[in-house]
């Protein structure tokens, strides 16, 4: 970190001591001074603001996740490319950037990336302007998303493998489903059952709660802070994702139609550092379908009916499919113990709710 930046954030310590004197019961004032701290890598001072925080004001979940990430193994910083498009696909910026992420040990040298995913407002669905959106992405409205942590790649097969030899919770799985193999290309004909599953055998041996994003969740981290139809820009390529190149979105050119799975990661990463949020598998959400936004909750949980077997959501897309269906707003519904070869997951994290 450049020394310019750290004695912003002594400064900023300072200010917020001398905001304390006036105000010392202040939860706000206390996470901000423990959000300074913590970027001066000070980690146990941080926690202790937190932790006053969270004495004052129990549900503060910017408090508690930051508290989270001041105590996570193996945490780091990853620099990346973010490539911008215009709608002939052809590259008009290219930003150097940099997320964080933590690693769970899966055992024998596997593990999983959990990038931290900081929380925010966005406006979920497709505008009426966006080409080849469907009725069933409106109405766009705004969601409030906590911060959470989400896998950085669709979980592969590695992965799962490591996983489904842990005991089991509810139900058997198998430990080798996919039709395209190799230990890392993303899992696939995978059941929403299944994906749960694997969050619950997860979290057990973690001690961490793992789930399935909710579909709001998903998209604002597809998103990561765009509004054009995909995160690359206004069209996307097959340079930028694995889908049917055969078929083009606004004005960019055919590409390669690969007819398989890619191993994750191979593809540039969003402005959050997520990869393959784009084609390659098709991914599980907690939610059940809705046919619309009608009625959709506003701070970023699961939209769930009283109905357990009713369909579940799946986001992103395959590489069997066009372009369009890769856009950020698109979505659909299947039952959730339908398995195909392109449907697979990535997991979330949140919190502790206990410190």
């Amino acid at each position: 970190m450049q020394l310019a930046q750290l004695e912003h954030y002594r400064e900023a310590v300072a200010s917020f001591d001398i905001a304390l004197e006036f105000q010392p019961e202040l939860a706000e004032i206390l996470y901000n001074k423990g959000r300074a701290l913590q970027n001066l890598g000070e980690a146990e001072k941080a926690i202790a603001c937190y932790d006053k925080a969270l004495e004052i004001q129990p549900d503060y979940p910017e408090a508690r996740f930051y508290r989270e990430i001041a105590l996570l193994p193996g945490r780091r910083n990853y620099k990346f490319d973010v490539i911008t498009v215009n709608a002939s696909g052809r590259e008009i910026k290219r930003e150097k950037k940099q997320a964080e992420h933590y690693t769970e040990d899966l055992g024998k040298g596997i593990t999983l990336e959990m990038v931290i995913i900081r929380g925010g407002t966005f406006m979920m669905g497709s505008p009426l302007s966006e080409k080849e959106r469907r009725d069933y992405e409106s109405p766009q409205h705004l969601v409030t998303v906590a911060p959470f942590f989400m896998g950085k790649y669709p979980i592969t097969q590695a992965q799962w493998q490591a996983v489904s030899s842990l005991d089991k919770v509810e139900r058997d799985i198998n430990p080798d489903p996919s039709s395209f193999k190799g230990d890392n290309r993303p899992v696939e004909q995978i059941s929403w059952y299944d994906a749960v599953e694997f969050c619950k055998r997860l979290s057990i041996a973690t001690s961490r709660e793992y789930r399935l994003p909710s579909e709001a969740e998903w998209e604002y981290a597809c998103r990561a802070g765009t509004t054009t139809p995909f995160h690359f820009g206004e069209t996307i390529t097959t340079d930028l994702a694995n889908y049917n190149g055969n078929y083009i979105y606004a004005n960019a050119p055919k590409g390669i139609y690969r007819q398989t799975t890619t191993p994750v990661g191979q593809f540039p990463a969003n402005a959050f550092g997520l990869c393959d949020m784009h084609g390659n598998i098709l991914e599980w959400c907690a939610d059940h379908w809705h046919s619309n936004y009608d009625g959709a909750p506003s701070d970023g949980r699961a939209w769930l009916t009283n109905k357990e077997k009713h369909s579940r959501l799946l986001r992103g897309t395959s590489c069997h499919n066009s372009p369009s269906i890769c856009r950020s707003a698109h979505r659909r519904g299947v039952d959730p113990s339908y398995r195909e070869a392109l449907i697979g997951f990535r997991v979330v994290a949140v919190a502790s709710l206990v410190i």
